[in-house]
């Protein structure tokens, strides 16, 4: 008998411990604040990331903010901050900011873990809590950032002999950032492999006037000169008729249903003949034992068929595969077709290939 109270008493402290913690853990989950919505970028560029938080929320108590916890990077190349929009128990509104590097803590908010909160409609303002929209698109109308000078009516994207209509590709990248670097990743083709290609964007001024823009490959777009670029309303069908050289007829589909490879079909013209075409077929910065691929640096320093250079951590990417080692350049190029030929330079000499 004395046994079974011994047991019964343990079995019920038990029970209360666990009560106990579950009430702690539940605690837990009761922060102050409301979460409202949440974005992430700068002040010229940032993004929803509501549905991102709410999965981070729900997986962890906390996590440090970087792009890769939202995958995204809404403005390359700058220190991005994560505002948290929060309603407290009074019905005010506050904004919680952290730094691109810093752990965002849970337990300050209201329901954290099981993520029910941030609904649609719950928040009106915009990065500064001002204002009365709820996208990125209504943000840029409202900043003057997305009225550039021109529409845009078609982009096509490859050599004169061998180029391909990206222009819902284009579309897609504009919605997702102001700006971008140009490569065969960019719209998920080759359309002249081992040839330098460029982008050409067909757009009307405010005279009607059509303009083209060229961007070569390896160099950026930047939207700000287009009306309506992150919302992407432009480039219909039918918008622009001509081709590549403003002369339709020039070309002929070799598949109309894929529409990837337009050759040209009349008498044969080359517009870049009279321009040396050098191709970095492959490039490795470094010593021996510890080098790094510079292949796509060097390439993009190409102008006018001409790289002139000097040799050093800066001109390469930036980085240092070998600190206090004296380190070489090893290149493997091709001029105008003509067979391939390779170089190697020292560090702190120039490189000049033409």
């Amino acid at each position: 008998m004395n046994l079974q109270k011994i047991v019964l008493k343990y079995v019920l402290l038990f029970v209360l411990l666990l009560s106990t913690v579950s009430a702690a853990f539940a605690q837990r989950d009761d922060g102050e604040y409301q979460i409202m919505h949440a974005r992430y970028g700068t002040a010229e560029r940032n993004v929803d990331v509501t549905q991102a938080l709410r999965e981070l929320a729900q997986r962890d108590r906390s996590f440090r903010v970087n792009n890769h916890s939202f995958a995204i990077d809404p403005h390359p190349y700058q220190k991005k901050i994560l505002r948290i929009y929060a309603r407290d128990p009074l019905g005010q509104m506050r904004t919680f900011e952290y730094r691109e590097g810093s752990r965002v803590d849970g337990d300050l908010f209201t329901a954290w873990g099981r993520g029910d909160w941030g609904r649609d409609g719950d928040y009106r303002g915009g990065w500064d809590g001002r204002g009365n929209h709820e996208d990125d698109d209504f943000r840029d109308r409202r900043n003057g950032h997305d009225d550039g000078e021109y529409l845009i009516l078609s982009a096509r994207y490859g050599t004169f002999e061998r180029n391909v209509d990206v222009t819902d590709s284009l579309k897609q990248l504009a919605r997702r950032d102001r700006e971008f670097r140009i490569g065969n990743a960019s719209f998920g083709i080759d359309p002249h492999p081992r040839r330098i290609k460029t982008l050409r964007i067909y757009a009307r001024g405010s005279r009607g006037e059509i303009r083209t823009f060229e961007y070569r490959e390896g160099s950026v777009v930047d939207g700000a000169l287009f009306k309506s670029w992150s919302r992407g309303d432009w480039g219909n069908r039918g918008d622009y008729k001509d081709g590549w050289g403003n002369r339709q007829d020039r070309y002929e589909s070799e598949n109309q249903n894929d529409n990837r490879d337009r050759q040209y079909s009349g008498r044969q013209y080359r517009d870049d003949q009279a321009v040396t075409q050098l191709i970095i077929h492959n490039a490795y910065y470094g010593i021996e034992s510890r080098k790094m691929d510079v292949t796509a640096v060097l390439q993009s320093l190409v102008r006018d068929g001409q790289l002139e250079m000097r040799v050093e951590n800066a001109t390469t990417g930036g980085n240092d595969p070998a600190p206090g080692a004296r380190k070489t350049l090893w290149v493997t190029y091709s001029v105008s077709g003509q067979a391939a030929r390779s170089v190697r330079v020292d560090e702190r000499n120039w490189l000049n290939l033409r």
